[in-house]
């Protein structure tokens, strides 16, 4: 299929052919018909691609600080490597389309094959010939309303709540200040609600154009006098004003507030900084509001794509029950997107449209692309340029899921390996995994994991994807007869771990985990120190994780399973390799909050030759403090390390000092590949890979239960 992506480090454009996304639980595949280019939003994504990287820096302090401490952190190497892929990988645009229902996914209730939708969401309602759309974000469109009307359902829904947030009044008199699109259908939907509707803009044709679509006036900021307000609204003036300009400073919201009658009403739409001036706002008792995109459920991973919806009688309308509203209204002739000054071309021509809008020769309020090519269906591309022939002497490479681990560390230290052909990389949507074959030298790219698995040439598969996957896909990998290296955790539940192992076992299968820390300098180095001891070690472990990501799938319990089971288990192996045995007891504190909130925890880890660990877990210590640091003690020596950059022994002679981070990662990769070659079992047994796990579960069992708990004991 055929999609346009934009290039974020440099803004150029690509129509290009990519593989049909993955279809997931809860989501419905969609053939697009038309979707529609917003000048506003799409413009601005264009210009700050364009942007030098200092002026990108200038424009995001926040993101600059990010970087300096992951400097600090980590080292400048893996610094430069997360910014460069951030700034590789190729962004999708577009976020409003409409289309027809090919596929759904076995938990869909409300679509079915054939059906016309509208769809909604960056990322997902993306200008290309196919799409996957979680089901909050689509809304089915009725008999009588065409598709190149629906597509505008998403920013019908961003205007409409504007105008919920406002709670106009009938006959209320009402200012919509930026008469692009956006404000052009927020202009309708007042006069649909009985509003009396006053249109600002600086460019006379728009105000023309809003005159058009039924406002009473319209005018630009210049040509406003205060005896506008004496004729109009008897000196008053108007009972609220929706702001749908974007500025790169207040003065849309200041003229807003200079308009209002006092305690009137101050909606701002779009994108511009908030800088009020007190006393007008005081003066007249203003209230402002902020309208949030769509409406209830935006920017709600759990509503948009889990499929989570929120109860009508206590929030009336969400953002799929306002793409169901705007569909409605155009439906009873009520809004009329066909009225509005556009274009429509054909997709072939997007690169060209874009490059339009992007030099100002495109004056239209939209642009509609139209699909009339039947898409490729095909979920694998070969990259021709390279395209090898395979040989048994060489590791043949699959590799799933390409995140940020994947392509800042992993990714990199492969493409340093020897003797090695990466043969296939699988994705869950096409653009990402193209580009990364590229960089990669993948000879082809897919959303299909049976690329992978029906595969005689490949050898060793990589499975990086989200950790609600490790354990089913680990398992049907290590069935197809391949070696696995699996990241971590291995699954969610005890009994899918199990499960894993016991298919290793029975397949005398090859399995690595990525817990890579064992394999670091820093690590070897503190081992090598206590080879000989004879008492038990104490370990004190503290890692300053900083607060849980929120809103993302780590944190979800049915998807990333929290950070205790997809990051702790990295410290609780790294322990059990430096006491050179299995753990036998856990006893575990938590915070007492939700682990969203903040997942924080001590644990005490007991073996059987009386040794200990002790991890703190801390997602609320200053973030001036090493993320990691690790003291070992045992025969009146100390060994100290501070984020696997330096190591010191106290009480002996050794040590280990690096630029940047060691975390082992390129030394498991080259172990790994040495057990391969020679027919060795896995560099961690896996006895190991299942005590890790089963020591992790046993955290949470003694944070739920208070108690000690022996690890290994059916839970």
């Amino acid at each position: 299929m055929k999609q346009i992506l934009q290039n974020a480090r440099s803004g150029d454009l690509q129509l290009i052919e990519v593989p049909p996304p993955a279809l997931g639980p809860g989501q419905i595949l969609i053939q697009n018909h038309y979707s529609v280019v917003s000048p506003g939003t799409d413009k601005l994504a264009m210009s700050f691609a364009r942007k030098s990287l200092v002026a990108k820096a200038r424009s995001r302090p926040d993101l600059v600080d990010q970087v300096i401490r992951k400097v600090r952190q980590e080292g400048p190497l893996p610094t430069y490597r997360s910014a460069m892929n951030k700034l590789d990988a190729p962004q999708p645009l577009g976020y409003s389309s409409a289309g027809v229902v090919l596929a759904v996914a076995e938990d869909v209730e409300h679509f079915v094959p054939g059906d016309r939708v509208a769809c909604a969401g960056a990322g997902y309602a993306n200008h290309a010939e196919i799409v996957v759309v979680p089901e909050n974000l689509a809304a089915s469109v009725p008999e009588s309303v065409s598709l190149d009307q629906a597509a505008f359902a998403t920013l019908g829904a961003i205007a409409l709540q504007g105008v919920r947030i406002a709670e106009p009044g009938i006959g209320e008199v009402a200012a919509v200040i930026g008469l692009g699109l956006i404000g052009q259908l927020t202009v309708q939907l007042l006069v649909a609600n009985g509003c009396r509707v006053l249109g600002i803009d600086l460019d006379e044709t728009r105000i023309r154009e809003a005159v058009h679509q039924g406002a009473e006036w319209g005018a630009t900021p210049a040509e406003l006098k205060d005896g506008w307000k004496a004729e109009a609204v008897e000196g008053l003036g108007v009972d609220f004003a929706i702001v749908t300009a974007s500025a790169n400073d207040s003065a849309p919201i200041a003229l807003s507030a200079s308009l209002c009658r006092h305690r009137g009403r101050v909606v701002v739409v779009g994108a511009m900084p908030l800088e009020l001036d007190r006393r007008t706002f005081y003066e007249k008792e203003l209230s402002l509001r902020l309208s949030m995109s769509y409406g209830p459920g935006r920017y709600d991973r759990r509503y948009e794509e889990l499929g989570l919806d929120y109860p009508l009688p206590f929030v009336r309308w969400t953002e799929n029950r306002n793409l169901q509203a705007f569909l409605a209204l155009i439906a009873a002739q009520r809004i009329h997107p066909e009225q509005l000054d556009t274009v429509t071309v054909e997709f072939q021509q997007a690169e060209s449209a874009y490059e339009a809008l992007a030099q100002g020769k495109q004056h239209s309020l939209a642009v509609i692309f139209r699909y009339t090519e039947t898409p490729d269906l095909n979920q694998t591309h070969p990259i021709p340029e390279n395209t090898r022939k395979h040989t048994r002497d060489r590791i043949g490479i699959g590799f799933m899921g390409a995140g940020n681990y994947a392509k800042a560390v992993l990714l990199p230290a492969l493409a340093d390996m020897k003797n090695v052909d990466p043969m296939t990389l699988v994705t869950a949507t096409g653009p990402s995994g193209q580009r990364t074959a590229e960089r990669f030298s993948f000879s082809q790219f897919g959303t299909d994991p049976k690329a992978i698995l029906e595969n005689d040439q490949i050898d060793l598969v990589f499975i990086t994807t989200r950790h609600n996957l490790h354990a089913r896909q680990a398992s049907e990998a290590l069935e197809a007869g391949k070696a696995v290296w699996l990241e971590k955790p291995v699954g969610l539940q005890l009994e899918e771990v199990r499960a894993v192992n016991r298919t290793a076992r029975v397949k005398n299968g090859f399995l690595m985990v990525g817990y890579n820390r064992r394999f670091s300098s820093h690590a070897r180095a503190i081992r090598e120190t206590f080879a000989k001891r004879q008492a038990p070690m104490t370990i004190q472990y503290t890692v300053s994780a900083g607060p849980p990501p929120r809103g993302t799938w780590i944190t979800d319990p049915q998807e990333g399973g929290g950070r205790i089971l997809g990051e702790c288990c990295h410290f609780v192996d790294l322990c059990t390799y430096l006491v050179g045995s299995l753990p036998c007891r856990v006893f575990a504190t938590d915070s007492g909050l939700a682990p969203e909130i903040d997942d924080s925890t001590t644990i005490i880890i007991g073996w059987p030759d009386g040794s200990a660990a002790t991890i703190h877990y801390l997602a609320r210590a200053a973030v001036e403090l090493p993320k990691e640091r690790l003291e070992v003690s045992s025969g009146q020596i100390t060994a100290a390390c501070d984020n696997f950059k330096q190591t010191k022994v106290h009480g002996s002679s050794g040590g280990v000092r690096k630029l940047n981070q060691d975390k082992g990662q390129a030394t498991a990769l080259a172990e790994t590949f040495a057990a391969l070659r020679s027919g060795s079992p896995s560099p961690i047994p896996l006895e190991e890979i299942l005590s890790v796990s089963e020591t992790t579960f046993s955290i949470l069992e003694s944070q739920r239960s208070g108690q000690v708990v022996r690890i290994g004991d059916d839970h």
